[in-house]
């Protein structure tokens, strides 16, 4: 008889609820969507009660659906987005509505963070990278700055899945991963508390650390009802989105790399060293007790291609006999050699996070002539996004001496054949897609809590679980355009950045 784990992927727009064997594969599946608030310009907030109606309610449709029996079920477990702060007072109740992590309501105490360690430059160059409005630790000081009745009631923080875990048990806790989305001793394995103190965080309101493969309890009476499942089901402690898609992504043996293209994109990297993190990278706790995850983020790649879709395709996006736009792009990109006749497309529309750090920097196309056509367009699109792959996996390689020569990939843009293989020419790396890959963050989730389970004994097993869909190597015949046009590429940056910074600085302050 198959055994199941239900694991959950907790977005910021919608919850996934995945039926995922011990074996791996996905058995079922279902969404449900909740709201984002916006209560002021910059704010983002979400309600804890629309999580907890998501992953119950998904939960119960998806055993009805399957049919699968809640005794064949041997834990549940959640991947979430990261950086939610929900304060938390001594009964149990939420304090106020979820902070999510694309809040940016203080850049004020960003600043202020920053100049207790002497500035700016002083504090990137210990702590890897400076830090804005959205990061953690800013808004628990405007939290305590600003609500301080909240703060005085708060008996501990949590976060998303924190929050989830503790409706299920009644124990509050933080995974080591999203810990290290606020403050974590890689090393030490424990909060930074000499940081929070310094800055005047109340060192009792912390929670509570464990590992993502730890058993956090079982669900409660109540909750189990709530889910459709029996009593005492453990309940895992789980991972943030991106540590729960690096172990789907079976590239889980020291210094493998993984590549993940959703709407956004980055490259990942597993070691068991304590790296900081510099120029970009950001060095955080892996879902493996035993390891770092080094993570360059970009800021745009799907998304490119889904503006592609729906302004440069318009008609076809509309046009009902086209099931898939994105297929239907990847035909015409095929239609184009390499390298779109010299056209070079710059993928930053919302201003980058690695290789560069800039929120003025913005998209364009370089070098556009009457010879090029609309299929140019598309497929020098493509192309930008792989050249800023490159990019991010050069410096990658360069900082902390990891030779990639292969990748996985994870998310939506795995399934096109023709942008895998383009990215694979670009970087000349061995491009590798997994199975289930728009699933990687509940499998990956999923197995972690196998690994706790004791189902297999540690997460370098994971790596046969996840199986390869198809391998993409490098076309030798494509080398030479592609290494032209990508050192052209890198030149664009450094003559750009100050023209974009005057025009879009004028921009923001006219809007």
């Amino acid at each position: 008889m198959t055994k199941y784990i239900i694991a959950h992927d907790v977005g910021t727009s919608n919850n996934k609820a995945v039926l995922v064997g011990v074996e791996g594969g996905v058995h079922g599946k279902v969404l449900k969507a909740y709201d984002i608030k916006y209560p002021r310009p910059g704010w983002a907030e979400q309600d804890p009660e629309d999580w907890w109606g998501a992953v119950t309610s998904s939960t119960r449709q998806l055993l009805l659906e399957t049919g699968v029996s809640p005794a064949d079920i041997l834990c549940i477990t959640f991947s979430t987005q990261m950086l939610g702060i929900v304060p938390m007072d001594e009964k149990g109740s939420a304090l106020r509505q979820g902070i999510i992590w694309m809040d940016n309501r203080a850049p004020e105490e960003a600043k202020w963070v920053m100049n207790k360690f002497g500035g700016s430059s002083i504090f990137a160059a210990i702590a890897g990278a400076e830090i804005g409005g959205k990061d953690a630790i800013p808004k628990l000081i405007w939290l305590k700055k600003n609500e301080p009745e909240t703060y005085s009631r708060m008996k501990c923080f949590l976060d998303l899945n924190g929050y989830l875990k503790y409706r299920c048990t009644g124990t509050m806790s933080m995974d080591w991963n999203n810990a290290s989305g606020f403050g974590l001793d890689l090393k030490k394995k424990d909060w930074l508390r000499t940081i929070f103190k310094y800055i005047g965080f109340d060192l009792s309101k912390l929670p509570p650390l464990t590992r993502s493969i730890d058993k956090i309890g079982t669900l409660t009476k109540e909750a189990a009802e709530q889910f459709g499942l029996i009593e005492g089901t453990p309940v895992m402690g789980g991972a943030g989105d991106t540590a729960s898609a690096a172990v789907g992504s079976g590239a889980v043996g020291e210094g493998e790399g993984h590549i993940s293209m959703g709407t956004s994109a980055w490259v990942g990297v597993v070691t068991r060293k304590t790296p900081t993190g510099k120029n970009g990278v950001a060095a955080i706790q892996s879902a493996d007790p035993e390891k770092a995850l080094l993570l360059a983020q970009m800021e745009v790649a799907g998304g490119c291609l889904k503006w592609l879709g729906e302004q440069v395709c318009r008609t076809e996006n509309a046009d009902s006999t086209i099931a898939n736009i994105f297929g239907y792009m990847d035909s015409k990109v095929m239609e184009v050699p390499a390298g779109s006749d010299y056209l070079i497309f710059m993928p930053w529309m919302y201003g980058e996070r690695t290789p560069i750090s800039d929120t003025y920097i913005r998209s364009g196309f370089l070098n556009l002539t009457p010879e090029h056509t609309r299929e140019h367009l598309l497929r020098a699109v493509y192309e930008g996004v792989a050249y800023n792959i490159r990019w991010i996996i050069e410096r990658v390689e360069k900082e902390y001496k990891f030779p990639l020569s292969s990748l996985r990939v994870i998310g939506g843009g795995a399934l096109g054949h023709p942008w895998m293989q383009i990215i694979a020419d670009v970087t000349g790396k061995k491009i590798e897609t997994v199975r289930h890959a728009q699933e990687a963050g509940a499998v990956g989730v999923a197995m972690a809590a196998a690994v706790g389970l004791g189902i297999y004994k540690d997460f370098e097993s994971l790596k046969k679980v996840v199986g390869v869909e198809y391998t993409y190597e490098p076309q030798a015949k494509n080398r030479e355009v592609y290494d032209f046009l990508y050192c052209s590429f890198k030149e664009l940056y450094p003559h750009l950045k100050g023209f974009y910074k005057r025009l879009n600085k004028k921009r923001c302050d006219q809007i």
